[in-house]
């Protein structure tokens, strides 16, 4: 007996209840399939969902199945950035997806579909997936178009550092802003928000090659109407989120990852969504697994095209085709089949064709946007998990953003309490070459784990610091990060980690290759490993916590109880 059913019995109220919102007898005793989404008008990236949700409807209902619209709607870290609503960024993706819980959980569904975009959309989606452990389906609502001469979202922090410096005119700035968001979608660069939708179809949760189609493509429309058919299909076969998603499809999508040059955000989120469903997976395994890995896409932050071209070239299957020797091609799917299977279909199908229309109108080929696995753009992977006295948990660096000059370095400290005060040393010129900008208390404990963004967009900018400088923080950077900025540092400063122990002129040194961050030396001269673990040891003596930052409603909460960034910055 479906679950839904089972509860009807022993709910006597929940039929009356459910007629009286217009419902037929003959839908009460339907499989019933929970839609939950992110939409509502707090950004491109969930203004346009509705229109998907109800495609979704129309088909699971049309296939035998009653569809019920659930919305916890999402906020824009672009839009919370420069004040401190970037404070609540993280904890919204645990509130989200404790609402999509509670939500399937109150009224008990057969499955679910769950429709979403964005940052901390996705991952919530995720993280609830694997939490309520229905048969579920995940439809992302794709990628915006980039604007005039290809302009994306991810250099507008740029051009704004490059106005306060009078490098450009307000003017110019204006237009900039005005043009660089011309549709709905998730920003059209491989930030966080893109990657997490490829993720979702790397565990094997979408359609296959639905992730990151533009938003103002016919096809993700389809692709919607699909996921509504195949809903009703697994409510009555009843599989299950977690007998889908297993430590296998975990490692499928970090090969993924490594392949796109994901977010480093990733490492924030995929642990976090691993444990909710049962499986184990740290940063360690991300720095694993892309040692050695292949990277293709040359995408933008870190490549030069728009994320719209993404799916032009195939999208997550064309990767896949490209790192098969890296798969595990028996992980079972959505589908029903595995996902070797659904790469065979696919091949046989019309969707290659459609990709390739798409690639002529813009004048490229795939191999522009997705390289051959033989003609990487890097074989290194793009992550790497630094570890030292300085962060003896880990700390997360995206060494493909990082110029080489930077991959090994010892530098002076240069310590901040918060990114406002670290960022006008920047722009006033106070923040030279041989710096190491240190932002701190800004973790999950400290501060719910802000990005730094603006802060790594006037580094970014300025070439000469760019080239001779580190970010060093226990927060975290947007996923349209460049340059040399190390975050996630564990344990945080809040928690009595090494990094609060910094002192002005410390000496740092960073070795990429090596995998190591550590403080060397003090007051500018270097000392022996004993000796810095004797100082360090009084400093920590001599360190006294903060007061709490925030002393009522969510933020308390999530500060109280948020894990280490490097397990993933959930409520623990």
């Amino acid at each position: 007996m479906l679950k839904s059913q089972s509860v009807r019995k022993i709910a006597p109220e929940m039929d009356p209840l459910r007629l009286g919102m217009g419902w037929s007898v003959d839908d009460l005793e339907k499989p019933q399939i929970i839609i939950e989404s992110t939409f509502g008008d707090s950004h491109p990236g969930s203004a346009h969902l509705l229109e998907l949700v109800l495609e979704v409807e129309k088909a699971a209902n049309a296939n035998g199945a009653k569809a019920a619209k659930y919305f916890a709607t999402d906020i824009c870290d672009g839009m919370a950035q420069g004040h401190s609503g970037i404070n609540y960024s993280l904890a919204s993706r645990d509130t989200i997806c404790s609402l999509a819980e509670i939500h399937a959980k109150a009224t008990t569904f057969d499955a679910g579909v769950f429709v979403c975009s964005c940052d901390k959309g996705v991952p919530a989606h995720l993280m609830a997936i694997g939490r309520i452990n229905i048969p579920s389906i995940v439809v992302t609502g794709g990628v915006m178009e980039a604007g005039p001469d290809l302009l994306t979202l991810e250099q507008i922090g740029t051009y704004s550092a490059m106005a306060e410096r009078g490098e450009i005119t307000q003017e110019a700035l204006t237009y900039y802003k005005q043009h660089a968001c011309p549709s709905c979608g998730a920003c059209s660069f491989m930030g966080t928000a893109s990657t997490m939708q490829v993720m979702a179809e790397a565990l094997g949760l979408m359609i296959p090659g639905s992730a990151l189609m533009p938003a103002t493509c016919d096809d993700l429309k389809t692709m919607a109407k699909l996921a509504g058919e195949q809903a009703a299909k697994l409510a009555c076969q009843n599989l299950t989120a977690r007998d889908i998603v297993t430590t296998k499809s975990f490692e499928n999508a970090v090969a993924v990852h490594a392949a796109i040059s994901g977010s480093s955000n990733s490492l924030i989120h995929m642990p976090a969504i691993a444990r909710e469903f049962g499986v184990d997976l740290d940063a360690d395994a991300f720095d694993r697994m892309h040692r050695g890995a292949h990277y293709l896409l040359d995408i933008r932050p870190a490549g030069k095209w728009p994320a719209e071209y993404f799916y032009y070239a195939g999208g997550v299957p064309a990767v896949m085709e490209e790192i098969k020797s890296r798969l595990h091609l028996d992980v079972m799917t959505v589908t029903g089949k595995t996902l070797g299977e659904n790469l065979e279909d696919l091949k046989k199908s019309d969707y290659y064709t459609r990709c390739e229309e798409y690639l002529r109108k813009v004048g490229r080929k795939r191999e522009d946007i997705i390289r051959k696995f033989d003609k990487p753009i890097g074989s290194d992977g793009t992550i790497a998990v630094l570890k030292g006295n300085l962060a003896p948990e880990g700390a997360v660096v995206k060494h493909s953003a990082v110029p080489k000059e930077m991959f090994k370095a010892t530098l002076r400290a240069r310590p901040f309490d918060c990114e406002e005060d670290a960022i006008e040393a920047v722009l006033t010129h106070r923040i030279q070459p041989g710096d190491a900008v240190f932002i701190r208390y800004e973790g999950p404990k400290g501060s719910g784990m802000p990005e730094m963004f603006y802060t790594t967009e006037a580094i970014a900018s300025d070439e000469t610091l760019a080239k001779s400088i580190a970010l060093i923080t226990d927060g975290r950077f947007s996923g349209a990060t460049r340059g040399p900025a190390i975050g996630h540092v564990s344990p945080e400063a809040a928690a009595g980690g090494p990094i609060a122990l910094v002192e002005e002129n410390d000496l740092i040194e960073i070795d990429i290759p090596a995998r190591k961050l550590r403080i060397v030396g003090v007051n500018g001269e270097p000392k022996t490993e004993a000796e810095i673990a004797k100082i360090l040891e009084a400093r920590s003596k001599a360190w006294k916590p903060r007061p709490a930052a925030f002393k009522r409603g969510i933020l308390k909460i999530f500060c109280e109880n948020a894990a280490s960034p490097m397990r993933g910055g959930y409520m623990d």
